[in-house]
């Protein structure tokens, strides 16, 4: 009977350390090797973050420009706006545009 319980002792041992393996080897898949794994899915953590503040960044900006455009603009402003931004003259005038370097 003391080998029956020596080989049954082996098999235990034995059964424990291939769970043991299997587990560290299926931690290690899911950490290095798997399509979504971990160095991977903290990259898309940290893309995630700064996109989040981008948006959150263009949410304001689009707040106050809506809040520019809800007040009228006078004749003045719009002229203004447009020989700035679009070069537009009147009918007897010549724009010669600026780039800065």
């Amino acid at each position: 009977m003391a080998i029956k319980d020596w080989i049954r002792h082996v098999l235990a041992r034995f059964k424990r350390v291939v769970i043991y393996a299997s587990a560290v080897g299926v931690i290690i898949w899911f950490v290095f090797f798997d399509s979504y794994n971990l160095v991977l899915r903290i990259q898309m953590h940290r893309e995630k973050a700064a996109l989040t503040k981008h948006n959150e960044a263009m949410r304001v900006e689009i707040d106050h420009l809506e809040n520019k455009l809800s007040g009228r603009l006078s004749d003045k402003e719009v002229e203004r706006i447009a020989r700035e931004n679009f070069n537009m003259s009147r009918n007897d005038e010549v724009v010669y545009p600026i780039v800065s370097k």
